[in-house]
């Protein structure tokens, strides 16, 4: 049996169920650039539980970046013509955006986008020093795939990416 060396390990502290994706990806990015002796330039976040990534999201935003030396993050987002509400501290229930009071079609709707960075996030090395995933500076590939909303947490989901990935297969 061959034997695999995982180059770094997550300390107890970085280990807990409120620990910040942030503080993990520095951790990970100064532990490792320590380790190799160098520092890199940008920084590419993928995580597990999000499988329904197109690889070329990746591409075009490494593309994008290399590009544009202005933008500090591109990441992967979904477009949905949902309203969203967000609840107030009395209480009350509000619009997250003032133009969602404009009902129409769905086919002309306005966009909102969701942020997915689980599926593709490439940013500024120096942001995940500091301690931030992505800077304010950025570009979104939108992506219009709803299987991308499936995040797998829990066993229903795990079911769930698994019906998923029949249908794909499927077609």
């Amino acid at each position: 049996m061959s034997q695999q060396i995982v180059p770094l390990y997550r300390p107890p502290d970085l280990a807990e169920d409120l620990t910040t994706t942030e503080d993990t990806l520095k951790h990970a990015l100064l532990t490792y650039e320590e380790m190799i002796g160098k520092k890199f330039e940008l920084a590419i976040f993928l995580t597990a539980t999000d499988i329904f990534r197109n690889l070329e999201w990746i591409k075009e935003g490494v593309e994008k970046m290399k590009n544009n030396p202005k933008l500090e993050s591109v990441f992967s987002g979904h477009a949905t013509h949902k309203n969203f509400w967000e609840q107030q501290e009395d209480g009350s229930w509000k619009r997250v955006k003032d133009w969602m009071a404009d009902y129409s079609s769905r086919q002309v709707r306005r966009h909102i986008i969701r942020e997915d960075t689980g599926l593709m996030c490439i940013s500024r090395a120096w942001l995940w020093r500091e301690g931030r995933r992505i800077g304010d500076n950025v570009d979104v590939i939108t992506n219009h795939d709803d299987f991308t909303g499936i995040d797998i947490h829990h066993e229903e989901d795990l079911k769930l990416a698994n019906k998923a990935i029949a249908i794909r297969l499927e077609t």
